[in-house]
């Protein structure tokens, strides 16, 4: 038995949804990725938003021409406006992203991605530093210089790996760095700008960027890197699979900017992991399971004792880094073929969204919180085996001994495992189809919604005892309130059927 402590020991950190990642921004051009937002912000509300492609060619912002026999360059933002216009109705923040190349102004022809976003450093570093100004400015003359301080500046997207940046040559990126950082600053002094956005493996770079900024006296507002836990892909037609490490190494790539900047200019400064998840593949099937959910349940409960952001990559299965999506489950917290249909991961996300802010208690399998109004609120999660060589405990018992001011407690628990709240389970039963019908639609969506149970229990000592079994990677979320009984006193359940009292 826990017995749950009746005071707070602090409030609950909101770094698990200070920011949510998302495939190339020039997607929030589409209604259907707008509604999927509206819903995502509905039940979770995220507060920032960052994607790939701000600069790249699909934005049409870099625009070179030819006037009385010289080369001119023309900065346009529409479709820039429309996509900020978009997040802000959906009461989200853009935390941008600068880059990639637009092609004309780019000093090679090297891209990733389906899309094509170039990877080479500028032409001109010139020309680079008056289109980031032009951008910056921009932002600042439409939505005001009060806004736009609020939005993190990142420069670039992991330098350290030659698929996003030219032989991922650390000097070029360190001179990107320092120009970006002067122009941004050049627009306002108080705007934040940072990186470098690392990915796992290169954590070196952040004693050299911290070297490389106190040397050149460059600004730096932040400090970003990105993690993950999954190995290399094995690729099979239109998916991916990799073996995993323990979430732990998640938590532990989390702590990684504090840990090694101590002692140098960078330290104190907000460290936001703009990129996280289990497996970097899109196309990996894993984001889909309730196991993921279950994997990741823990990160989000102590991530942010050691950073003050990680961002879920993806939101959204319309993410075309490989191409157009082809499978039916792709990548992201919801199913690329409805908006509506959801995941056990994104079930995780508004659990934790309905946690209160005042934290009682932390553990390896659970979360206790309480609310203004009395209520208590428990996140409980089985622990999984990320190994693969063992399906997981198929039982795993929580007893908690929660305070409760009542004589009775009303209980609400909602469950995500591999039954409930798991559409893929449902898909996978009605043979895999492809194109679901609007029946087989119907019945995702019935399959999507969690579990759902009620219960009374009564209150002894001013404490009520949870005693809780969970499923095989199952995520469940208990909302203890306590029982005002309102009942008339002629109220009988014994004599429902019109039986006379013995």
């Amino acid at each position: 038995m826990i017995r749950i402590p009746a005071e707070p020991s602090g409030r609950l950190p909101e770094a698990w949804r200070h920011c949510v990642g998302t495939g190339r921004i020039e997607l929030a051009l589409r209604r259907d990725y707008q509604d999927s937002l509206a819903l995502i912000q509905r039940d979770i509300g995220f507060r920032y938003i960052r994607g790939h492609g701000l600069l790249s060619d699909g934005m049409g912002v870099y625009r070179r021409y030819e006037w009385e026999g010289t080369r001119r360059v023309h900065h346009s933002f529409t479709y820039v406006d429309q996509v900020i216009d978009a997040y802000l109705g959906l009461g989200i923040r853009p935390f941008l992203e600068l880059g990639f190349m637009p092609a004309e102004l780019a000093s090679g022809e090297r891209t990733v991605f389906w899309w094509r976003g170039n990877v080479t450093p500028p032409r001109s570093h010139q020309e680079w530093a008056d289109l980031v100004k032009a951008t910056v400015s921009h932002l600042v003359d439409r939505y005001g210089l009060d806004e736009v301080r609020t939005w993190p500046i990142e420069v670039w997207n992991e330098p350290n790996l030659p698929d996003f940046w030219e032989n991922a040559d650390e000097k070029a990126y360190h001179r990107l760095y320092e120009v970006t950082a002067a122009a941004v600053k050049e627009v306002d002094a108080s705007l934040q700008v940072g990186g470098p956005a690392i990915s796992p493996g290169a954590d070196e770079w952040l004693d050299r960027f911290a070297e490389f900024v106190e040397e050149r006296d460059v600004p730096v507002d932040f400090v970003s890197k990105h993690a993950y836990t999954s190995g290399p892909a094995q690729h099979v037609p239109f998916g991916s699979y990799q073996t995993l490490a323990p979430a732990e190494h998640l938590l532990q790539q989390f702590a990684t900017p504090r840990e090694r900047l101590k002692g140098t200019r960078l330290a104190g400064l907000p460290v936001h992991i703009t990129e996280f998840n289990s497996s970097y593949c899109p196309d990996n099937p894993v984001h889909d399971t309730a196991f993921n959910a279950a994997y990741l349940a823990p990160v989000l409960a102590h991530g942010g004792d050691h950073a003050d952001s990680f961002s879920y990559w993806t939101f959204s299965d319309m993410f075309e880094e490989a191409g157009v999506p082809t499978a039916l489950f792709h990548g992201g917290f919801g199913l690329l073929t409805h908006r509506q249909v959801r995941k056990p991961t994104y079930h995780l996300y508004a659990f934790m969204a309905r946690m209160g802010p005042d934290l009682l208690a932390r553990g390896e399998d659970h979360l206790v919180t309480r609310h203004a109004d009395g209520r208590v609120t428990v996140l409980a999660w089985a622990p999984v085996d990320a190994s693969g060589e063992t399906p997981g405990p198929s039982r795993h018992r929580l007893r908690l001994h929660v305070p409760m001011g009542s004589w009775e407690a009303f209980v609400r628990r909602s469950t995500v495992d591999e039954e409930y709240g798991n559409a893929r389970t449902a898909w996978q039963r009605m043979g895999s189809p492809r194109s679901p019908d609007a029946h087989q639609l119907a019945v995702l969506h019935e399959a999507a919604e969690p579990g759902r149970r009620h219960l009374r229990l009564p209150v002894a000592d001013g404490r009520v005892t949870l005693d809780l079994t969970l499923g095989r990677n199952e995520v469940t979320l208990v909302e203890v309130s306590p029982v005002v009984d309102e009942s008339p006193p002629w109220s009988d359940e014994g004599r429902l059927l019109g039986r006379q009292p013995g």
